[in-house]
């Protein structure tokens, strides 16, 4: 399969990248710099450098065989936005998007009220961003709070209505995400849903 990554060089960006050549998918990862894109170089790997606000360079690497998969965060209101319209516009076969538990569809299940004074200006634009990816039938995955460490072996995907009130001491991480985000990019559980990873 054909899979696009964004985000390639951040934590998230690169357990998904790892674990797709791991799997046997040929990945074309995007980042700002795609030298720290810290991965070894593989045939099944092209180094891409991006911006996802760039509609006309995510249409180059983007076409309708593409499965795009996005670790993006930002620190700057109207980027998850920006990015989520460009790949859309792209029109890729397939886009699972994360998310983060507790904001929009997932925020009355989670109870997390406090998210949106944490993140101020850029609730609205992972709000946005993420019905833009739902609207196009794509899949986002609303995560809880992420950690590094081992993929757990009893991960499991489930839907929004089994989501629980959102507990900040309860970590889940980075590697169990990016193996439930791929698993859904080979076999779609949850098109056009919010999709929750969990790890029990």
């Amino acid at each position: 399969m054909n899979l696009t990554i964004l985000a390639a060089s951040g934590q998230t960006g690169l357990a998904l990248t790892r674990q797709a050549l791991h799997r046997g998918h040929t990945v074309t990862a995007i980042a700002r710099n795609p030298d720290r894109i810290a991965v070894a170089d593989s045939p099944n790997l092209r180094k891409v450098a991006g911006e996802v606000n760039d509609a006309a360079g995510i249409a180059a690497v983007v076409d309708e065989e593409s499965v795009v998969l996005s670790a993006l965060g930002t620190d700057r209101a109207g980027t998850l936005l920006a990015g989520a319209e460009a790949v859309v516009a792209a029109g890729p076969r397939r886009v699972i998007w994360l998310g983060a538990y507790g904001t929009g569809r997932s925020a009355e299940v989670a109870g997390a009220e406090m998210l949106a004074a944490v993140l101020g200006d850029r609730l609205a634009d992972k709000v946005d961003a993420d019905n833009t990816i739902l609207a196009a039938g794509g899949t986002v995955f609303h995560a809880g709070m992420l950690a590094d460490g081992p993929e757990s072996p009893r991960r499991r995907t489930v839907g929004l209505a089994a989501g629980a009130p959102l507990d900040f001491g309860v970590k889940i991480s980075r590697e169990t995400v990016a193996a439930a985000m791929l698993d859904e990019a080979e076999a779609p559980e949850h098109p056009g849903a919010v999709a929750l990873p969990l790890a029990e």
